[in-house]
């Protein structure tokens, strides 16, 4: 989740909500690839998640990474909700998952240096205070009543409505952890583009990446249960976004998207004020009952923009959202995955021939068959395990001709384990039902340091 915008003064036209998305576009030379992740903490002897307080807990850790290693501590209402530091941020999701939204940088391979150096600064944090993380999809075990609750005023008003508008809403709060990649573009129409292929090719993603076959101790006949969860959520919000396939599709039709998505709060001298159902467009208006007379600044903007959650979404950038916590290695094949489709434009035209002909009913039965089955998933003919192969041949190609290289070569390497997972035709999420119907013989508990970092 998001920690609150800043900067922008009120908004005096409509033409700045859209060009606040087109301020993103930036020259191919100036294109970063920022990677996003989280993780679930636990207590090494029970296994219990960790609460937000007290001496083995996410606020000593957020503490520990403070003192030992240069962060500087973000604040709300006296409580330490995350860091910065060069560029990147640490957050907490509303169950205590600790969030790294890493800086934006130049190639995959100062991607993964920087995931490698977070995952270590963490262990020393958390290893002397007998916390762990780990990385899955989905919290295996525990159930709602265990989690903490974060003490962020935006949680506390979107978990009431959660309640309200769908059936999974707080299990994606507080049970459920993503790794996400933030990519840009150079204008309108290669936002389009790339919009249309990541919301199109995001269940191979979802597939490719699958990690979460359990919930509430057992397994749950998915391989990505997060990715089941998003379905369940909030339809207002969530999605593929069909509109972005039709003709005319840009800014403003984005635009006029979020601008329909009911509100949740609006944030004020610290303190997060309930605006839920309200409308953005009565805010522009200066009629939104929450603040009446008062309206929005480019912040409000940004902040209700962080408030909608289709499968990929557009900011400034373009975040790709379909895929399932995990390891580091799956963490940095994503990056690279999207980065090979999108930022070659040989590529970026390849991926959309191989999507193009879809429509509505063919991308939501790939979604769903994702979520379901993982690279075993069939729609329509389609052979999820057939098409992820396809894909990857195409981002290796989209990578080669970047021709970044570090010391154990270009950025291809990357999607090795794509590659086996694709080869053998087994997720992380196969892999770890194996396991559990084979040497764990039932015992959930051996996930745990099966999946710590």
């Amino acid at each position: 989740m998001s920690i609150p915008q800043s900067g922008g003064g009120p908004i005096e036209h409509f033409d700045q909500l859209a060009e606040y998305i087109a301020s993103g576009c930036k020259p191919a030379a100036d294109w970063r690839i920022g990677t996003e992740h989280e993780k679930f903490g636990f207590l090494a002897d029970t296994l219990a998640p960790l609460p937000y307080d007290g001496p083995r807990s996410v606020r000593a850790v957020l503490e520990g990474l403070r003192d030992r290693f240069g962060w500087t501590p973000v604040l709300e209402q006296g409580h330490i909700i995350g860091l910065t530091r060069n560029g990147a941020n640490v957050s907490l999701e509303p169950g205590g998952q600790l969030e790294l939204s890493g800086a934006m940088l130049d190639d995959i391979h100062t991607t993964r240096a920087e995931i490698d150096s977070h995952l270590a600064e963490v262990r020393a944090v958390a290893d002397p205070l007998g916390v762990r993380f780990m990385g899955l999809g989905a919290a295996p075990i525990w159930r709602h009543e265990d989690m903490p609750v974060m003490p962020k005023g935006r949680y506390r008003l979107m978990t009431d409505y959660m309640g309200r508008v769908g059936t999974h809403g707080t299990q994606m709060m507080y049970r459920t952890c993503t790794v996400q990649v933030n990519l840009d573009y150079a204008s309108e129409a290669d936002m389009v583009k790339k919009l249309r292929v990541a919301l199109a090719l995001q269940p191979v993603a979802t597939a490719l990446f699958a990690n979460s076959p359990f919930f509430e101790g057992r397994p749950n006949g998915h391989r990505s249960w997060r990715s089941r969860i998003w379905r369940g959520l909030d339809d207002s919000r969530t999605g593929m976004l069909p509109f972005v396939f039709e003709p005319g599709f840009g800014f403003e039709r984005y635009v006029d998207y979020v601008l329909d998505v009911p509100m949740y709060f609006v944030y004020r001298d610290g303190h997060y004020i309930d605006a839920l159902g309200q409308s953005f467009r009565d805010f522009l208006a200066g009629r939104l009952p929450a603040l009446p007379g008062e309206v929005p600044t480019l912040s409000d903007w940004a902040d209700h923009m962080t408030t909608v959650f289709p499968e990929a979404r557009v900011k400034k950038y373009i975040e790709m959202r379909g895929a399932d916590g995990g390891a580091a290695d799956h963490m940095t094949a994503l990056s690279a995955l999207w980065v090979g489709l999108v930022y070659d434009t040989t590529a970026l035209d390849a991926a959309w021939d191989i999507a193009k002909g879809w429509d509505t009913a063919t991308r939501e039965g790939l979604r769903v068959a994702a979520s379901e089955q993982g690279l075993a998933g069939v729609v329509d003919g389609i052979a999820l395990r057939d098409l992820a192969a396809r894909v990857l041949e195409v981002a290796e190609t989209g990578l080669k001709a970047r021709a970044r290289t570090g010391a154990g070569g270009d950025e291809t390497g990357y999607l090795d384990v794509l590659r086996e997972r694709v080869a053998s035709g087994k997720t992380a999420a196969d892999r770890l039902l194996d396991h559990y119907h084979g040497d764990w013989q039932g015992d959930l508990t051996r996930i745990y340091d099966a999946c710590a970092y």
